[in-house]
């Protein structure tokens, strides 16, 4: 009777892992289903709680950080960022003036909204500003003095 018991706490914890999708409470549940072995061989119910407790520690302390890991690749891995993600960090021309107000700039070809990243600046047609962030459709850019010393004279138009 035990064993049923242990089942059915693993299958809610597993549906319940379905819809918080945290990678925490399936841990319990592979717990929860060891414990039911324990009781399926006629383990006391004292040491079904321990088997319960070490097998749920051992999976979150060392299956949960790898599958974390694993759905997530972070950028150190080598993958390379893809959509608005790629764009931070990349270098823009701006086409027309980007003040608080309005600006277009151009990322790899591509027309864009611009704002620059603090509000007080402003960049003129012809300058080339590094994109710091991506809000919707609006890149908001930023200048510095070494990114601005390296244009090219006909740049700065």
């Amino acid at each position: 009777m035990d064993a049923v018991v242990w089942i059915v706490l693993g299958v809610l914890l597993a549906v319940a892992e379905i819809f918080t999708t945290t990678l925490f409470l399936i841990m319990f549940a592979v717990g929860a289903f060891a414990a039911a072995g324990a009781a399926a061989l006629g383990a006391p119910v004292a040491v079904q709680a321990v088997v319960f407790a070490v097998v749920s520690a051992l999976t979150v302390a060392l299956a949960r950080p790898t599958i974390r890991r694993h759905m997530r690749p972070s950028l150190d891995s080598g993958e390379q960022p893809f959509g608005v993600q790629a764009l931070e960090g990349a270098t823009a021309l701006v086409i027309e003036q980007v003040d608080a107000e309005q600006g277009m700039v151009k990322i790899d070809g591509e027309l864009w909204t611009a704002r620059p990243y603090d509000a007080t600046q402003t960049f003129a047609p012809g300058a080339r500003v590094q994109v710091i962030k991506v809000q919707g459709a609006t890149a908001l850019v930023w200048q510095d003095d070494i990114s601005s010393a390296g244009e090219l004279p006909e740049a700065k138009r």
